[in-house]
């Protein structure tokens, strides 16, 4: 089968981004697959602005940052075997996993 594996993996929260790498690099490789990875990959950032009151003190403001991390792991010639360990892994809430073929 030998083919390669691209996932990409997102979340809020940084901590939950790295023990799902790991979670994804222990299994692939006790398949005997070869693992590039985890990459970290930029992180986005996004800043909201917003006024403290609505009608009085335009000069007093808050702001609030959305911080999104990103990690990217290769697979190189993974078989049958390691496809359904990656089936049948139970990733946590939060994660948004990307997988390419």
């Amino acid at each position: 089968m030998s083919q390669k594996i691209r996932i990409k993996l997102k979340s809020y929260d940084y901590n939950l981004v790295d023990r799902s790498a790991e979670k994804i690099v222990k299994t692939v490789k006790s398949t005997g697959a070869i693992v590039n990875g985890p990459i970290p990959l930029p992180t986005k950032k996004k800043i909201f602005t917003v006024l403290r009151s609505p009608h009085v003190n335009k000069k007093s403001r808050e702001q609030f940052q959305l911080s999104t991390f990103k990690r990217l792991i290769d697979i190189y010639s993974s078989s049958s075997k390691t496809i359904d360990a990656l089936m049948k892994l139970e990733l946590p809430s939060g994660i948004e996993v990307e997988i390419k073929v």
